[in-house]
């Protein structure tokens, strides 16, 4: 492994060990904590069917990748498997008729990780297209196509990725995964609630799993593979390896570290066992490394990956290690509140001063950019997001503009808008330089179809006061960003409905930040802004909580 191109810090509760002693040759990390040969013919009868929520792969590194799937032949009552061990075969090829194999292997798929597999590839040409699939008796499982990252030491002409954050099931279809499963990425870096916790909603277009909100291990393997069964999703994830992190909802919504949103109804005790299940049943979904396996109430999310000279992406955690929201603005002032906790602050700040990338991307989970959420003298902010930790904030912009961190975009989900902005020590002053940029993206579908009439006839008069934003709309949709030495294009892909099960999508406009000029050079909106008509049939209960918790002066 380069851990120029991929590094993780120690964690707060645990160390995580693991880079050290790789033999030659393909290895599976197990999770018994070692490093074991490869090796065929173990387990038990295969039922039919296991392949049901598809495959993934994931965190590219220039020789090689993680390989994801789960066998779950009932994915959404508990999974199906018999409880015993399963030798999944996988194989990685040059070819999608996998004429050309490169690599290939066998792993054990267990019931303590419900069947999951998770297999971290090496030997792989750096900057490289592959193929790959798993084999469990005699079915196999669909093709993923995959791709590796340059050499740490490479100077690519470009890079080309999208992000996307929020895909709320109950809200609406995933017609944004069609038209990015068939755009040419390098990955996809995902922001944040990739489940949502809620209960099952009868009035909604589509619904959950069970019968409540999930608290335990079960509950949240079946919300996973609720999500996991669209087929939009698996496109998405067969057709590039994503990057991900994690936000509120893959536990509950607004939590803060060991703090539920609702304390007065989830005891510390209730709240810690919660997590540890959700953090679980993340783990078994997602094409994580053995890096970032859980123990107990701790997951290493935060970690930093490198795309040859020209980029570096710095995934944040901005839930594990977080003050309780403070509930005003002046509590918002305390300089000991933290998004981060000090240690993954300081994993950060060091990373950015040594990247030696062209460009810092931040791949974050609440806005940095001050929201104003009120039209006139009066503010008024949700401080779920760094408006409610202004020191550290104001700290990490003020180092952003020393010059000792090249290009910085922090990349953000949570919104369910797209919010683009300049970054600022101190929004309140005019003169106040311009540090870096922000680029807020849209939701997949929470929030369901959006309201444009409103979300402008509200925001517009706020912007108007918020000479930092430089965009804002609310369709669904992700952003694509192409990255050369010279700048960082963005385009804002946006679906004209997420209420039916096809959609159309164009372009809705486009951002430019240029190399060694902080902030957003351009706005280029490429159509007028919607006019909000609403569609012809069936109008759905949507529950979009980016409002939710509580808006203070």
């Amino acid at each position: 492994m380069s851990l120029s191109s991929f590094s993780f810090p120690v964690s707060r509760r645990r160390f995580v060990a693991g880079a050290a002693a790789v033999a030659a040759g393909p290895l599976l990390i197990t999770h018994d904590g070692g490093y074991a040969r490869i090796r065929n013919g173990l387990g038990a009868r295969v039922p039919a069917g296991v392949f049901t929520l598809g495959v993934a792969s994931g965190d590219p590194l220039p020789d090689g990748v993680v390989l994801w799937t789960r066998l779950a032949p009932q994915p959404t009552t508990g999974g199906g498997m018999p409880t015993q061990n399963v030798a999944v075969d996988w194989e990685v090829a040059e070819d999608p008729g996998f004429s050309r194999i490169v690599q290939r292997g066998s792993a054990t798929a267990t019931p303590e990780y419900a069947h999951s597999v998770h297999v971290e590839v090496r030997g792989l040409r750096p900057d490289a297209v592959y193929h790959y699939r798993f084999k469990a008796g005699d079915q196999i499982s669909p093709v993923g196509r995959t791709r590796t990252a340059p050499a740490a030491d490479a100077r690519p002409s470009r890079l080309r990725f999208a992000f996307a954050s929020c895909q709320d099931y109950q809200a609406g279809y995933y017609t944004a995964y069609q038209h990015l499963a068939a755009e040419d990425l390098a990955f996809v870096a995902f922001l944040g609630d990739y489940i949502y916790e809620g209960a099952p909603n009868p009035a909604a277009i589509r619904r959950h799993e069970g019968t409540g909100e999930p608290t335990g291990l079960v509950q949240y393997r079946n919300r996973h593979a609720r999500y996991r069964t669209d087929p939009d999703l698996q496109a998405a994830h067969a057709a590039f390896p994503w990057i991900v992190t994690l936000d509120d909802h893959e536990i509950d919504n607004n939590w803060a570290d060991e703090i539920p949103q609702d304390p007065d109804q989830q005891s510390p005790s209730a709240f810690r066992a919660r997590r540890t299940a959700a953090f679980q049943a993340y783990y078994e979904h997602m094409p994580l490394r053995r890096s970032s396996l859980p123990s107990g109430l701790d997951m290493q999310v935060y970690r930093r990956l490198r795309f040859g000279t020209l980029a570096s992406v710095h995934v944040l955690d901005t839930r594990q290690y977080r003050s309780d929201q403070p509930g005003t603005l002046a509590g918002a002032q305390d300089p000991t509140l933290t998004m981060t906790g000090a240690d993954q602050e300081h994993w950060l700040t060091e990373g950015l001063r040594s990247s030696g990338g062209t460009w810092n991307l931040l791949a974050n989970q609440v806005m940095w950019a001050q929201n104003d959420r009120r039209a006139g003298p009066e503010q008024v902010f949700d401080y779920d997001n760094w408006d409610g930790y202004r020191v550290q904030r104001r700290r990490l912009l003020e180092l952003f503009g020393t010059g000792q961190v090249a290009n910085p975009v922090v990349l953000t989900g949570d919104r369910h808008c797209t919010w683009v902005c300049d970054l600022r020590p101190d929004f309140d002053d005019p003169a106040s330089p311009v540090v870096g940029a922000e680029l807020t993206g849209t939701s997949v579908s929470s929030g369901g179809n959006p309201d444009v009439a409103a979300f402008h006839a509200t925001y517009d008069p706020i912007m108007r006061e918020s000479p930092h934003w430089r965009y804002i709309d609310n369709r669904r949709g992700y952003v694509v960003c192409d990255v050369d030495a010279q700048r960082l294009l963005s385009s804002l892909r946006v679906v004209d409905t997420v209420w039916a099960p096809t959609a159309t999508v164009r372009t809705a406009a486009q951002f430019v930040a240029e190399a060694g000029r902080p902030g957003i050079a351009e706005v280029d909106e490429q159509v007028a802004p919607a006019t909000g008509t609403p569609l012809l049939g069936p109008v759905y209960d949507v529950h979009d909580d980016q409002h939710s918790f509580p808006l203070r002066p």
